[in-house]
């Protein structure tokens, strides 16, 4: 009985399968978004979403993690550099999967996994204006004009009361 067995094995054995989904992420890390089936792209989420949790943080030990599991220097390399980047504030689901419709050959259930920061289509690079943005901005740049004003007027002031000192 399979009680309690909810993970899908794809038709692999254990190390085809580790093999294949370890490919994938590194693809998906390289290319930010890739076609795959169905089935395969729900495994591929379970598969890097912890990888990527992972590399918000930089240490040895967690780089060391995820290349156990990648076995690709340079994908932990883009991971841990661009990747963690722009997902550092996301507390998790870093990607999406957008189903495509079905493959010609064997009509197959295809979709699209990506990366969902990297995406400037849906973003459309709203987060950026929101950073930019704040409550209080205005009244600090008025508050520093005001200030500057304030002093501008003292300095001839005291240009002025030191000439008529030694005009007296």
């Amino acid at each position: 009985m399979r009680h309690g067995k909810k993970f899908n094995h794809l038709s692999r054995q254990k190390g085809h399968r580790a093999s294949m989904l370890a490919n994938m992420a590194c693809s998906l890390i390289e290319h930010k978004r890739i076609n795959t089936t169905v089935a395969k792209a729900k495994a591929l989420k379970q598969f890097v979403e912890p990888l990527i949790t992972k590399s918000k943080e930089d240490t040895t030990h967690n780089r060391r993690i995820v290349f156990a599991y990648l076995r690709s220097k340079y994908a932990v390399t883009d991971l841990f550099r661009d990747v963690a980047a722009k997902v550092g504030d996301r507390p998790g689901g870093y990607t999406r999967i957008i189903k495509v419709g079905n493959r010609l050959g064997d009509n197959a259930d295809m979709a699209m996994i990506e990366l969902v920061d990297f995406n400037e289509i849906y973003n459309g690079g709203k987060k950026e204006e929101k950073k930019a943005k704040s409550r209080r901005g205005g009244k600090a740049k008025k508050t520093e004009a005001v200030a500057q004003e304030a002093k501008e007027p003292e300095a001839p002031s005291a240009e002025a009361t030191s000439t008529t000192e030694p005009a007296e």
